[in-house]
């Protein structure tokens, strides 16, 4: 029996099974067991196989941005109407068979967006180059999902699952539970809240089943079997996702209007070119990104170069930014701007810059 086999049967007993208080660590290890037989069929294949085309696009700018969606629901006309990188469109399906890159310029800032190829359904299993693609937005720092308005609510529902198999979540923390193996002494359970979902009892079932026997858990807040098997392997990639509704003019108002107030949700049309600079705000709001200008003495700051920056960036991240011998001569700052109880303020380095201040560096 192969490994899609498995996860299917798994699949199904988990469909079958009902979940009450006596059924939760069959259902628990069911869990265990297919987030394991996932995992066995992301490793790529131990036979060479021939080398297709180079998928994955060398990363620049400041952040990436991944779009990823069914075939033909807008993605290369959102990426020519966004860019100045013109990317196929044609009204059939598959017309994207590679990773286009493309760099929106907004707030003096470089976001490289990938249009990636059409996703179908059994793409976690490889259909449709879909591993590569899954591949590519892993290492994006936002996922823009691509919906037909039409049929959106499928569409998200499909997208959703998909990636949540390969190990990316969606718009959810890490959870916040302590875990490492050790090398003898059993396993020492704790937790700092009351589980509702979790129990010693089904921690150990779900260690026993990765054969970890010894091994130190600490729950800091009420986790489910789910997120606990997430911390187990590690390999988890928690990211911001945009829900982008395309293709608006199709639709009535009222159903408009429900969609965009669905959270993490934006409705655009790229036809007819509506809400285009309200998905660039709420953009730029999940990236976290913070322009920082510089100043020198005596002279006017330059706001025509910006530095752009994670929020919660340093005064040493700054330095770091400009020169990486800065931080090793740096005497003092002075900042002006949102994050100073006064402007000037003489700061060090580790005071934490907000968007859009002004720094100057003063050396030893």
């Amino acid at each position: 029996m192969g490994i899609l086999e498995k996860i299917a049967e798994i699949e199904k007993e988990i469909a079958r099974t009902q979940k009450n208080k006596a059924t939760e660590y069959h259902l628990g290890l069911l869990k265990a067991k297919l987030a394991k037989y996932r995992a066995q069929l992301l490793e790529p294949s131990k036979s060479a196989a021939a080398k297709g085309e180079g998928f994955d696009v060398m990363k620049s700018g400041d952040a990436r941005v991944a779009l990823i969606g069914f075939p033909s629901v807008g993605k290369s006309t959102f990426l020519s109407l966004m860019t100045s990188t013109a990317s196929e469109a044609a009204s059939y399906e598959f017309t994207t068979l590679t990773c286009i890159p493309g760099v929106i310029e907004y707030k003096g800032a470089n976001i490289q967006l990938l249009d990636l190829p059409g996703i179908i359904e059994g793409a976690a299993q490889g259909k449709g180059r879909g591993r590569q693609v899954i591949a590519v937005a892993r290492t994006a720092d936002v996922v823009i999902m691509m919906l037909d308005a039409t049929k959106g609510e499928v569409q998200r529902a499909l997208l959703e699952k998909e990636l949540e198999s390969v190990g990316i979540r969606l718009n959810k923390l890490k959870p916040n539970i302590y875990f490492k193996p050790k090398k003898g002494g059993g396993i020492s359970f704790n937790s700092t809240v009351t589980l509702t979902q979790c129990s010693e009892k089904l921690v150990q079932l779900i260690l026993h089943e990765y054969k970890i026997f010894n091994a130190e858990v600490l729950f800091r807040e009420d986790c489910s079997p789910d997120e606990f098997i997430d911390v187990i392997v590690g390999n988890r990639v928690y990211m911001p996702c945009l829900y982008v509704y395309n293709k608006i003019d199709q639709i009535s108002m009222e159903e408009v209007d429900r969609l965009a107030r669905r959270s993490h949700s934006v409705v655009i049309s790229c036809g007819m070119k509506l809400n285009l600079d309200y998905l660039l705000e709420m953009l730029w709001e999940y990236l976290a990104l913070t322009c920082i200008f510089t100043k020198k003495r005596g002279q006017r700051p330059d706001f025509s170069d910006a530095i752009i920056l994670r929020k919660g960036a340093s005064v040493e991240h700054v330095c770091h930014r400009i020169h990486r011998t800065l931080a090793s001569q740096f005497k003092y700052a002075l900042v002006w701007g949102t994050s100073t109880k006064y402007s000037p303020q003489r700061v060090g380095l580790n005071h934490l810059m907000e968007h859009e201040d002004v720094i100057q560096i003063v050396k030893k």
